[in-house]
């Protein structure tokens, strides 16, 4: 029995802390209106609950007037942060605080007034508008071919004297060689005797005629007379019409030819048209025939200048297209029209030709020159047309910064065609929408720098 008492004992002096700090810890826990009701009837102890009506109302009031306290010290507390947010610091930096809505890419920029006007940004307002592109494509000056000749003798024979070399300018009919042609001779021989042959035809028929008129003659020797003379005609506009092929003259105009044009074996090979002779291929004693090609005769006071048009760029490329085309260095830029569009793609090069015909009287436009050739393409007024530095890349997104007031919110955007200055916005941006033209990559580096750019494309 001893024993059991003291084992009983012990236990109540451990549990005994114990029970002392659980009942401190409930009361503890109980809300302050009880505290404040049980201090209210401590000290009005002598008014018992629910005598006059009114039991309820101390502590209602008394519980009132903490709660009153307690706000007025959370607003003071609120304020104290809203002065702090308005010290002149980048708003951005206080999206990333917990609750606040600014966490996400696309939510508004708040900036301060000062930094604004550090910024120097521009506002505008997006309107549609046209969108002049340029398509730059390579070029190259050639000859005309409309204008060029190679002259060829019209028959063999040994050259005898060459008149002419590279470079020359000539004009219709100017001696380029001469050769010595026994083909020629044989030609001029052949129409001197038709026309000596007509001569006599002629003599003979109007003799016959006069004898038949005077019925001293058959009229089958008028008739043979007569026949043999439109032979002769015949023969002799066969002879004058083959050495004219050849170049060459014959029967009475020789009279009046020169030196050359008499002798019966001397041809002079001459210029076909005006221009300059860029390639020579004759020397003295070579034998020529009518396949030997003498010289290349140009006419450069025109060149053309044909346009490589890569196959995405066809359905661009038409005839009369103004162009304009732009020369090595020390050469002005120039303009000029499409006037022919090739129907072929090359197979190697998948590449098609449009050709500009060149004036060149100058002559400073050279075949064999490279030009770049600009052809511009106006695309309408259909698409918002806005400033390329209004728009900014921000990891995959195209976006644009636009008012958000109190701040600026950027905006991902599609665009379009572009030139050296302006682009096009296709979705994202609507006329009448105010964005920042200028200030928007400053906008972006905030944007980056408070760590928002990571959610691109993913703001409310």
């Amino acid at each position: 029995m001893r024993k059991r008492k003291r084992v009983i004992f012990t236990l109540l002096v451990v549990l005994a802390p114990i029970a002392l700090v659980a009942a401190a810890g409930i009361a503890a826990s109980r809300p302050r209106a009880d505290s404040g009701a049980h201090e209210a009837h401590a000290r009005h102890g002598e008014e018992a609950p629910g005598l006059d009506g009114h039991d309820a109302a101390g502590p209602r009031e008394a519980g009132a007037g903490e709660g009153s306290e307690g706000n007025h010290l959370h607003r003071e507390e609120a304020g104290d942060a809203h002065d702090h947010g308005n010290d002149g610091e980048d708003h951005s930096r206080g999206e990333e605080d917990d609750g606040d809505g600014h966490d996400e890419y696309g939510e508004a920029i708040v900036l301060s007034e000062r930094e604004r006007a550090s910024l120097e940004l521009r506002i505008v307002e997006a309107a549609t508008g046209s969108l002049t592109t340029n398509l730059k494509l390579p070029a190259e000056v050639r000859l005309n071919e409309d204008r060029v000749v190679h002259v060829t003798p019209r028959l063999s024979g040994i050259v005898v004297d060459v008149r002419s070399t590279v470079g020359d300018t000539v004009t219709v009919g100017d001696a380029l060689a001469v050769l010595e042609s026994r083909d020629l001779a044989d030609a001029k021989a052949d129409c001197l005797a038709a026309h000596a042959h007509l001569a006599l035809a002629e003599k003979t028929f109007l003799r016959e005629k006069d004898l038949w008129e005077k019925q001293i003659s058959a009229e089958g020797d008028y008739l043979t007379a007569s026949r043999d003379l439109e032979e002769a005609r015949i023969r002799v506009r066969s002879a004058d019409q083959k050495l004219e092929a050849l170049g060459a003259a014959c029967g009475r105009s020789l009279r009046g030819a020169s030196p050359a044009e008499r002798s019966l074996t001397r041809y002079e090979i001459t210029a076909p048209l005006d221009g300059e002779i860029i390639e020579k291929h004759i020397v003295l004693g070579e034998f020529l025939n009518g396949e030997s090609v003498a010289f290349v005769l140009a006419d450069l006071t025109t060149v053309w200048v044909d346009i490589n048009v890569y196959q995405q760029d066809l359905p661009r490329i038409e005839k009369g297209k103004p162009v304009v085309l732009a020369g090595p260095a020390g050469l002005p830029s120039t303009s000029g029209a499409i006037s022919y569009v090739s129907p072929v793609v090359d197979r190697e090069t998948r590449t098609a030709v449009a050709r500009v015909v060149l004036a060149n009287k100058e002559g400073m436009w050279r075949p064999g020159l490279f030009l770049d050739v600009l052809i511009s393409f106006d695309t309408g007024h259909g698409a918002v047309v806005v400033p390329k530095s209004a728009v900014q890349r921000i990891g995959e997104e195209t976006v644009m910064f636009v008012e958000d007031p109190p701040g600026f919110r950027a905006l991902p955007v599609s665009v379009g065609q572009e030139n050296g200055d302006s682009i096009e916005i296709l979705s994202g941006l609507a006329p009448g929408d105010r964005y920042v033209a200028e200030g928007a990559f400053e906008l972006k580096a905030k944007l980056v720098a408070a760590g928002l750019g990571s959610h691109a494309g993913h703001g409310h």
